[in-house]
């Protein structure tokens, strides 16, 4: 993984570790649930971010040494398990 990629997504897990951290807290403190689902569609939306930068490192890195070192159909299977990970969300 690129060093760049990796700090983005680093910084990018902290501040969703902070912002679970608060979803916990609101939860304790009885806070109102409409809040407490509007807190938890950013975290989940947050998280998707963060599985499409690694999946954008993964295709511009992985995916294209696999290709060149003839094994396309991992590659393949990979893409493909993704896509179906993504479908059932």
């Amino acid at each position: 993984m690129k060093k760049n990629i990796k700090n983005k997504i680093t910084r990018r897990l902290k501040v969703l570790e902070g912002q679970v951290r608060g979803l916990q807290k609101m939860v304790e403190e009885d806070k109102y649930c409409i809040d407490i689902i509007n807190q938890s569609s950013a975290v989940k939306q947050a998280l998707s971010g963060v599985e499409n930068l690694i999946l954008e490192e993964h295709l511009s890195t992985c995916v294209i040494k696999q290709i060149r070192d003839k094994k396309e159909s991992k590659a393949v299977k990979e893409i493909i398990n993704v896509y179906k990970l993504s479908k059932n969300k």
